[in-house]
């Protein structure tokens, strides 16, 4: 039997992962230290709060790997078409100055970009749908979820 403190509590823990918008890696931190608190009172809560950090610690992930692909990308595709000089005055003299061609590492760039602002609204709304199933009593199985907590 679920009592309403153990759907208010996952609910909270659930609800605790958007201080990440306040705090830096506060969706982490505050559902573990809310399900480190409850998680030997209520098998609910443990369930959840195991199901939450496996969330957010796979989405970690998805994060860097996008991150480690996109950024020498971008990186790469802005400085490709600069020549720089230095006169003999000590000013340097940007060149040709080009933005670059549109190849297919720039859309394996976009594309990056564009998952990672798609990950972060599914996040979000995952997020809520889970925190309204654990106020109902239900436990919320998140999808592309790696489970390093079992």
């Amino acid at each position: 039997m679920v009592t309403t403190a153990d759907k208010t509590g996952a609910t909270l823990m659930q609800i605790s992962a958007f201080s990440q918008y306040i705090f830096p890696f506060g969706n982490l931190i505050f559902p573990t230290i809310i399900w480190s608190l409850k998680r030997k009172e209520s098998e609910f809560i443990n369930e959840n709060g195991k199901r939450i950090i496996n969330f957010q610690l796979s989405l970690l992930l998805y994060f860097m790997i996008l991150l480690i692909v996109s950024v020498p990308i971008i990186l790469y595709n802005i400085f490709n078409g600069i020549d720089v000089m230095l006169l003999d005055d000590g000013h340097w003299v940007e060149e040709q100055f080009t933005v670059g061609r549109i190849t297919g590492i720039a859309i394996a760039a976009i594309v990056s970009i564009i998952l990672l602002a798609a990950l972060k609204v599914i996040e979000f709304f995952l997020i809520l749908y889970a925190a309204v199933k654990n106020s109902n009593g239900e436990v919320y199985k998140f999808p592309l979820t790696i489970k390093f907590i079992k």
